[in-house]
C-alpha cells in the first residue's frame, strides 16, 4: 500500500469511553481498509480524574479518585475474553500512577502533572489494541513517544517536526505496512526521555502531526458530534452542520472556541494540503464535514463561536503618547512569562489586550503570575478583568464587505461590548463581553444571521 493512500484516524474521549464505544469506533477503522494508523485520547473522564490526582491531593480523596480511575478502566477489561491479562496490565499502570500522585502531594510540577496525565491514553490504547486483536485484526501497540520528540515546556510542549518526520519514516512506516498501528494522542517526549503532553485537546494535534510525517491521504478525526456546526448545537439547537469548510474558516472557527478541532490541528494538514473529516462515532453513517483547500461556497457569514474565561489587561502610561519602543517592551515582558497575546486594541495612553489562556494541560494557576504583574506594573498602570467571553463571527471577506456594523451591531444593542476587533483578519469579527450575556449573544446573532 502507497503512503499517500494511507488515513490516520483519531477517537476522542467519548469514543473510547467504554466497551461499546471502543466497539463503534473499531468497527468504523475496520469498515475503512486505507485506515492504518489510529490514534486515541483518553477514555472520557479519564484526564480529568488524572489532573487532579497530579495537583496533589489528601489520601482519602486520592484514593477516591484511583478508584474511579480503574473503574472506567477495568469495565473495559472486563468485556475482554483475555480479561486476567488485561487486568494486570492495568493494575500495573494504575499503581504507578498511584506512586506519582502520592508524589505530587509533596511536591506538584508540570514535569509531573505531565507524566500522571500521560497515562490515561496508555490506557485507553493497550483496551483498544485487546479488542481488535480478539477480532483477529493484525493490530500493533505503538509509544508515540518514540517519534513524538517535543521540546520542554511541559503542559504544552512543541513537536519537533523535522525529528518527528524522521522517525516516522524508520519506526512507524515498516509497521503500517503490516499492521494497524494503534497509537496514543496527546502525549510526546522530550530530549531527557521526560514525558510531555501537547496540551488539552491535543490528540488532534497529534493526529495531524503524524498524518503529516506519513503524507496520509486524509486526517480522519472521530468525536462526538457528526461534523462543524454554525454555533455550539448545545446553545442554539437550531445549528446546521456545515458539510464542507476551508481551512482558514475552519481555523478560525477552532482558534475561537469551536470544540470539534483543536486549533492547533490544521497547522500540519494545510502545510502539506491533507484534507481532514470530523464525523462522529456514535452515527457514522451520519456523514460530517470536510475540511479542505477550497470549497464550491463561500458565504460571508459562516459561524458564530464562543470562548469562555477570558482576561482582558488594560494597560496605561502617559509614556504611550507619541512615544515609540512602549509595545515593544509590554510584548518582551508577556513573552518572558510565555503569554500569548490574543486581541489587542490601542488608544494615545491605553492599551487593551486579551490573553490566549487555552491549551495548557493544567487548569491550576492563573496566567497572571505575581512576577508578571510587578514588571508590567513597572512600566505602566495595570487593570485586569475577568469573567468575560470572546464571541466571534467566522465568515469570509468580512474586513471588505459594507454595512457590517448594522449587520451585525445593530441587533447587539441590548448588550455590553467591552472590545471590539475587526478588520486584521477577513475571516473573523470578535467582541469581548460580561460572560453571564455570552449564550444570549450567540443565539441572538445566530437567529439573525443564520435564521
Amino acid at each position: 500500500m502507497s503512503q499517500s493512500a494511507l488515513i490516520v484516524a483519531k477517537f476522542g474521549g467519548t469514543s473510547v469511553a467504554d466497551y461499546e464505544a471502543m466497539n463503534r469506533s473499531a468497527d468504523i477503522v475496520l469498515s475503512r481498509p486505507d485506515v492504518k494508523v489510529v490514534v486515541l485520547s483518553a477514555s472520557a473522564g479519564v484526564t480529568n480524574l488524572l489532573v487532579s490526582l497530579a495537583e496533589g491531593q489528601p489520601d482519602d480523596e486520592r484514593q477516591h479518585l484511583l478508584k474511579n480511575l480503574g473503574q472506567i478502566q477495568y469495565a473495559i477489561a472486563n468485556r475482554l475474553r483475555s480479561a486476567a491479562v488485561i487486568h494486570t496490565e492495568i493494575e500495573r499502570i494504575i499503581e504507578n500512577v498511584a506512586l506519582l500522585a502520592a508524589k505530587a502531594t509533596h511536591s506538584p510540577c508540570a514535569e509531573l502533572t505531565d507524566e500522571i496525565v500521560s497515562h490515561g491514553e496508555l490506557l485507553s490504547t493497550l483496551l483498544f489494541t485487546e479488542i481488535l486483536r480478539e477480532r483477529d485484526v493484525p493490530a500493533q501497540w505503538f509509544d508515540v513517544r518514540k517519534v513524538m520528540k517535543t521540546n520542554n515546556h511541559f503542559g504544552r510542549a512543541e513537536p519537533n517536526i523535522a525529528t518527528l518526520a524522521e522517525l516516522a519514516q524508520s519506526l512507524l512506516v515498516p509497521l503500517v505496512n503490516d499492521s494497524l498501528v494503534i497509537t496514543q494522542g496527546f502525549i510526546g517526549c522530550e530530549e531527557n526521555g521526560l514525558t510531555t503532553t501537547l496540551g488539552r485537546g491535543g490528540s488532534d494535534y497529534t493526529a495531524a502531526l503524524l498524518g503529516e510525517a506519513l503524507q496520509a491521504r486524509r486526517i480522519d478525526i472521530w468525536t462526538d458530534v457528526p461534523g462543524i456546526y454554525t454555533t455550539d448545537p448545545r446553545i442554539v439547537p437550531e445549528a446546521v452542520r456545515i458539510d464542507e469548510i476551508t481551512f482558514e474558516e475552519a481555523a478560525e472557527m477552532a482558534t475561537f472556541g469551536a470544540k470539534v478541532l483543536h486549533p492547533a490541528t490544521l497547522i500540519p494538514a494545510v502545510r502539506n494540503d491533507i484534507p481532514v473529516f470530523v464525523g462522529s462515532s456514535k452515527t457514522p453513517e451520519a456523514g460530517g464535514t470536510l475540511v479542505d483547500n477550497q470549497t464550491r461556497h463561500q458565504p460571508q457569514f459562516r459561524a458564530v463561536t464562543l470562548r469562555r474565561s477570558q482576561t482582558l489587561l488594560t494597560l496605561h502610561s502617559l509614556n504611550m503618547l507619541h512615544a515609540r519602543g512602549f509595545l515593544a517592551e509590554v510584548f518582551a515582558i508577556l513573552a518572558r512569562h510565555n503569554i500569548s497575546v490574543d486581541l489587542i486594541t490601542t488608544s494615545e495612553v491605553s492599551v487593551a489586550l486579551t490573553l490566549d489562556t487555552t491549551g495548557s494541560t493544567s487548569s491550576k494557576g492563573s496566567l497572571l503570575t505575581q512576577g508578571l504583574l510587578t514588571e508590567l506594573s513597572s512600566l505602566c498602570r495595570v487593570e485586569v478583568e475577568e469573567n468575560l467571553s470572546l464571541v466571534a463571527l467566522i465568515g469570509n471577506h468580512l474586513a471588505e464587505a459594507t454595512g457590517m456594523g448594522k449587520e451585525v451591531f445593530g441587533v447587539l444593542d441590548p448588550f455590553s461590548l467591552r472590545l471590539i476587533c475587526y478588520g486584521a483578519s477577513s475571516h473573523n469579527l470578535c467582541f469581548l463581553i460580561p460572560s453571564d450575556e455570552a449564550e444570549d449573544v450567540v443565539r441572538t446573532l445566530h437567529k439573525h444571521l443564520f435564521g
